[in-house]
C-alpha cells in the first residue's frame, strides 16, 4: 500500500478553488432563494447528512490504522483526527435523533446508503486517499452550507418552535459542547455544528494537499495529543503543504500516534 500511496498525488492534484465565506449579515441570491422548510423536515435532513458524514473518517482511520500495523510503525498523527471527524459526526446525529425519531423508511434509506458509500470510500482511499479527502472537503462545504441556510431561515422567523422561549435542546448537545448557561438555543447548537463541519472542511482539503505517507498531521502536538482541528475553520480552502508543515513543526522525530 506504501507504494500505491507514494504515486497518489499525480493521480489527485486538483485545482480547487473555494467560493468566498460570505460577510457576516450578508445573504447570497442561492442562500436567499432556498426553499423554506419546516422544522421536521429540516431535522430529517439533518439525520440523513450526518449519518452519510460519519462514514469516511472511519473508513479512512480504519485502513491508515491497518496500514500503520502492517508496517509495524506509527502513524504520523492521522488517525486519531479522522477517527475524532468519525466521532463527532456521530455525535451530531445522536443529538438530532434526540429530537427526532426515524422512522422504518428512514433507517433502510439509511442502511442502503451507508453500505454503497462505505463501500465505495473504502475502494476509492486505497486507490486515492488524496482525492477522498478533497471530496470529503467539498461535502463539509456542503454541510456549512445546509446548516447556514437554516439559520437563516431561523433567523427569519420561519422556525417558530426552535426560536421559541420554551424549547430545550438535548442535555446531551449540552454535555458534550459544554455549552454555557444563556447559550443553549437550537440556534447555538446549529452554530457549534456548523463550526465543527467548518473544522473538517478545512482539515480534509489539508490532508488532501499533504504527501500521504511521510507527510506529519499538523493538527495533533506531537507533545500533549491535542488535537487542533479548530485551526482549520478559519481556512476553506485548508492549509497548503507548506503552510501545514510550518504548523506542525515537520514533528521531528515522529512518533505521533
Amino acid at each position: 500500500m506504501a507504494n500505491r500511496l507514494r504515486a497518489l498525488p499525480k493521480l489527485s492534484t486538483l485545482q480547487h478553488r473555494m467560493p468566498p465565506e460570505p460577510a457576516p449579515g450578508t445573504k447570497s441570491s442561492e442562500t436567499s432563494d432556498y426553499r423554506a422548510m419546516t422544522e421536521s423536515q429540516w431535522l430529517v435532513r439533518f439525520v440523513f447528512l450526518e449519518t452519510v458524514a460519519g462514514v469516511p473518517g472511519a473508513v479512512a482511520g480504519g485502513l491508515r490504522h491497518l496500514h500503520s500495523i502492517r508496517r509495524f510503525k506509527l502513524d504520523q498523527g492521522w488517525i486519531k483526527t479522522l477517527l475524532e471527524e468519525s466521532y463527532n459526526e456521530r455525535m451530531h446525529l445522536i443529538t438530532f435523533t434526540e429530537l427526532y425519531r426515524p422512522g422504518r423508511l428512514m433507517r433502510f434509506l439509511v442502511f442502503a446508503t451507508q453500505g454503497i458509500f462505505y463501500n465505495a470510500m473504502f475502494v476509492g482511499y486505497l486507490i486515492s486517499p488524496s482525492f477522498c479527502h478533497r471530496m470529503v472537503g467539498y461535502l463539509e462545504d456542503e454541510a456549512v452550507s445546509t446548516y447556514t441556510k437554516c439559520l437563516e431561515q431561523m433567523d427569519r422567523g420561519r422556525l417558530p418552535q426552535w426560536t421559541d422561549g420554551g424549547f430545550r435542546i438535548p442535555e446531551i448537545a449540552v454535555k458534550y459542547w459544554k455549552m454555557p448557561e444563556g447559550r443553549r438555543t437550537m440556534r447555538d447548537l446549529i452554530l457549534y455544528i456548523r463550526a465543527d463541519e467548518a473544522s473538517h472542511r478545512g482539515v480534509n482539503h489539508t490532508l488532501g494537499n499533504l504527501d500521504q505517507v511521510d507527510d506529519p498531521n499538523p493538527f495533533i502536538d506531537e507533545h500533549s495529543n491535542v488535537s487542533h482541528m479548530h485551526f482549520a475553520a478559519g481556512k476553506p480552502a485548508g492549509l497548503e503543504r507548506m503552510e501545514a508543515l510550518e504548523k506542525a513543526g515537520a514533528l521531528k522525530g515522529g512518533g505521533s500516534l
